[in-house]
């Protein structure tokens, strides 16, 4: 069962990777090679909105990348079996998130929050909605009839998402975010000053100089080369969906103390 309250680092990092959001996590090694070599080759499913021209064609320098930011395995001869994400990785992203949440609410900024993983991240974006909102952000309402060729776009507990036969769907496309943009442009509307999200919701908003922060797997690895180009401001590595969604409660806890937005609106110095 997930640890009540709020973590210590050490208590963190134990918890990820007991739960398998970090360390030897399901994905397996040759679904993430697969990824990697997918977005080398140009498929731009696997760009998340993001535009790489012909920066990454080579899936070693992919790899080179992941191993560094992710924690896989860094052996391109590795190709069958078990791969990691380093728990230590994910906690130094959260605070790197954190810090950025913490600007964000000393100054009261426009914060959007998405998903395209429901199933798993869903009540992760709206406890850090909500923290946000009570520290005196504005949480960007989205406008209404938007839609994609894959659904339509709608705010859910303050989280955009798409959705599909009405059923929350499970998206990488970058296509929901660019409608929220593009709308909120005709409009006459203020960008938000920062996108918390995951999959193409944050790799739009970045490609469109949006400041996003977003969650990514270890076979989603376009965010984590947006970061280390500068494009996307902070990705933070982990199994975007394990058994339970209750899992990420006490990452959640640990990442809103460490913004300074405890679950009543004040944070700890934990």
């Amino acid at each position: 069962m997930p640890i009540s309250g709020t973590p210590s680092r050490a208590e963190l990092v134990d918890h990820l990777v007991r739960t398998r959001i970090a360390g030897e996590v399901a994905t397996p090694r040759e679904n993430n090679l697969s990824h990697y070599r997918q977005l080398a080759n140009g498929n731009r499913h696997f760009w998340f909105g993001l535009e790489f021209g012909d920066r990454w064609t080579d899936e070693q320098d992919v790899l080179a990348v992941m191993a560094e930011r992710v924690g896989v395995n860094d052996d391109p001869e590795y190709r069958y079996g078990q791969d990691t994400i380093d728990a230590e990785l994910t906690v130094d992203a959260l605070e790197r998130l954190a810090a950025r949440l913490r600007k964000a609410a000393e100054d009261r900024q426009r914060v959007l929050l998405a998903t395209g993983h429901p199933g798993g991240l869903l009540e992760v974006h709206h406890r850090t909605a909500a923290a946000l909102r009570a520290a005196g952000c504005e949480i960007v309402v989205i406008p209404d009839r938007l839609q994609t060729d894959e659904g339509y776009v709608m705010q859910f507990a303050d989280v955009a998402v798409l959705e599909h036969g009405a059923t929350l769907w499970h998206t990488h496309s970058g296509e929901p975010m660019k409608a929220i943009l593009t709308a909120l442009e005709l409009e006459g509307r203020p960008l938000p000053d920062l996108v918390v999200a995951d999959h193409g919701w944050a790799g739009y908003a970045a490609q469109h100089g949006v400041d996003a922060a977003g969650y990514a797997d270890c076979n989603d690895p376009a965010l984590f080369l947006a970061e280390s180009e500068g494009t996307l401001q902070v990705a933070v590595p982990l199994d975007d969906h394990v058994v339970s969604p209750r899992y990420y409660d006490p990452m959640t806890a640990y990442l809103l103390d460490r913004a300074g937005l405890g679950e009543g609106g004040e944070g700890g110095e934990g």
